[in-house]
């Protein structure tokens, strides 16, 4: 560890990759300094799910009662078509078996949560906004540039050695001022996004993010719970338009609050949008689209009036990267991985990552094997996940019900087969990577 004032480990970006990293790293006796180029903080987004495979990190991580404060445990995911008819339904959380639950919770409330936590365990100066990461130079990546590699015969033998080299050095900048200065650092993790500035020094000339054509129209609203209160629906699918609708506080006063998506295909010629997550969406682009969405359990259109404020953003992701790292530099949460939607599983593989770059950081010999070890932990993992969620999960099976009773039915059993039903549980497999015995019996990441 580092014994200079400069940080020990850097971490560039202050969502929920960095600061579950910073988090993690201080639980296992690393300092850390998180660095984000945004000058204040706020919560800001609308709902994520937590999967249970993120939600034994955060557990661990000792957040398990201020969690269950913010969120709402998701227990059923079901599917209808346009019309309100249950196509399928899949137990979540702990009714699915797991040690664990599903929670829903809004993305703003997590982030400062975290956040609140690493400045408690790590100090008022561990995270550090109006401060954006903008190069680096790595002197042991440059001597031997291949990706990084577990157990390569090039590395030091001792953490120390590597650490005091002082040979990577990067390059931050003061958002206000425009001061530029350098650290020298053990260890840079990128947790910067999509538009990922690590990511852009590491892998150059690779472009903007891939669209595939959908529109996201996203908001909250507080409504009376729907379903069985805890309940995850997905309506009608994204051949045309798209709803889903998900708690993510708990109940107060009758009312929930609830996260809403309006999915939306665009023609060719509407689709040049660029993707900011904070861009303003209108409610006269979005509601027809769901004018008629009317069942006897949720008004979809009375959700959407209901929302303050409505977000519009694109459907994207980024090709799956051969290799994350090199040298004493990664790549964590959607700097490494960004992923369409499909399996409410982004935010879930962030915390991955986060947990797993601090256990090896803590565990290895140097810091360069440290997130050799962390790739190869979690790689081939997420970029699964990520192509899985590009083949768009369970849509292919729900657009043959839009296909085969556009007006509605009585009996699924009269629209699909019992094959194409369990393809729909097979496709979430895929998207989420939940394996209820692997999960519940896995080693802990905790130091």
């Amino acid at each position: 560890m580092s014994t200079s004032s400069e940080p020990d480990v850097l971490v560039a970006g202050a969502g929920i990759a960095g600061l579950t990293a910073a988090l993690s790293l201080a639980t296992a006796g690393r300092s850390a300094t998180v660095l984000d180029p945004v000058r204040r903080l706020t919560p800001l987004g609308v709902g994520i799910n937590l999967q249970p495979h993120a939600v034994r990190e955060l557990t661990e991580l000792g957040l398990a009662g201020e969690l269950a404060g913010i969120g709402m445990p998701i227990e059923e995911c079901v599917h209808v078509d346009r019309h309100g008819n249950r196509i399928w339904s899949e137990p979540r959380g702990t009714a699915a078996g797991y040690r664990w639950p599903q929670y829903a919770v809004h993305r703003g409330q997590l982030q400062m949560l975290l956040l609140r936590a690493v400045t408690v365990r790590l100090g008022q100066g561990a995270v550090q906004p109006g401060t954006a990461v903008v190069d680096f130079a790595d002197e042991a990546a440059s001597a031997s540039p291949q990706p990084n590699r577990p157990g390569r015969s090039d590395l030091p033998e001792r953490a120390g050695e590597s650490e005091r080299a002082g040979g990577l050095r990067v390059t931050v900048q003061d958002r206000a001022s425009g001061a530029r200065r350098e650290l020298a650092v053990a260890a840079l993790l990128g947790a910067d996004g999509l538009h990922s500035t690590v990511r852009a020094r590491l892998h150059p000339g690779e472009g903007e993010p891939l669209g595939n054509g959908i529109l996201m129209f996203r908001g909250t609203a507080r409504v009376e719970p729907f379903l069985t209160g805890r309940s995850m629906l997905v309506a009608g699918c994204n051949t045309r338009s798209k709803f889903v609708a998900y708690p993510v506080s708990p109940v107060t006063d009758g009312l929930v609050t609830v996260n809403w998506v309006g999915e939306v295909r665009l023609p060719e010629s509407e689709r040049a949008m660029v993707a900011d997550w904070t861009a303003a969406g209108s409610l006269d682009d979005v509601l027809p689209h769901f004018a008629d969405w009317r069942y006897d359990f949720l008004d979809v259109p009375a959700l959407i009036r209901g929302a303050e404020r409505i977000l519009a953003y694109p459907m994207v992701d980024r090709d799956p990267l051969p290799w994350w790292g090199r040298g004493r530099v990664t790549l964590l949460g959607d700097a490494a991985h960004p992923m369409y939607p499909i399996g409410s599983n982004g935010g879930s593989q962030a915390i991955l990552d986060g947990r797993a770059v601090a256990y090896h950081l803590a565990t290895a010999p140097s810091a360069t094997e440290a997130l050799a070890r962390y790739e190869a932990d979690r790689r081939d993992e997420a970029v699964a996940v990520q192509r899985a969620n590009r083949g768009m999960g369970p849509e292919r099976v729900l657009r043959l019900v839009a296909e085969r009773a556009p007006d509605g039915f009585a009996r699924v059993e009269d629209v699909l087969t019992a094959a194409e039903l369990a393809a729909i549980g097979a496709a979430y497999q895929q998207t989420t990577s939940m394996d209820v015995p692997a999960l519940n019996t896995r080693r802990s990441w905790t130091v």
